[in-house]
């Protein structure tokens, strides 16, 4: 899935569960974009419980108060970055399914990621940078206190 352009230009999705991203990822972005002449893809997972059936009202509803969350925290992103970033809300709660469904629509060079783990799946290698590994695109781990 790695592929990256001939400009040289390190694509990074990035992908976490708050429509305001938190200081520790804005921090990470900033880093990588230091170390990398990078372009961001944030996609944030859409805040609609999962069982939440994908045409269900609530579902879009909550998607669109996050969209609009997102679009006022783009400027801070955008300055961390030093470039516009690309960001959007997905129709997805799942964290593997809203990063598989945009690897198979655009290159990506790295995935870093910023949502909760739990203890158990670590343990038992089911976290989801242990789920990405098949794709061999490097994973980086955000990690911070959610709400």
């Amino acid at each position: 899935m790695s592929t990256t352009s001939g400009t040289g230009v390190h694509r990074v999705l990035v992908v976490t569960d708050a429509a305001e991203p938190s200081a520790t990822l804005t921090d990470a972005i900033r880093r990588r974009a230091e170390t990398h002449d990078a372009q961001f893809r944030l996609v944030v997972l859409n805040p609609a419980e999962a069982e939440v059936h994908l045409l269900h009202p609530d579902r879009r509803d909550k998607a669109l108060r996050a969209e609009e969350v997102l679009r006022a925290a783009l400027p801070a992103l955008e300055d961390a970055a030093g470039a516009p970033v690309i960001g959007s809300v997905s129709v997805r709660h799942d964290p593997m399914d809203a990063i598989e469904e945009t690897l198979f629509s655009e290159p990506v060079d790295e995935i870093m990621v910023d949502v909760p783990t739990h203890r158990l799946s670590s343990l038992l290698h089911q976290d989801l940078e242990h789920r990405l590994a098949h794709f061999d695109v490097p994973v980086v781990a955000v990690r911070h206190e959610h709400a």
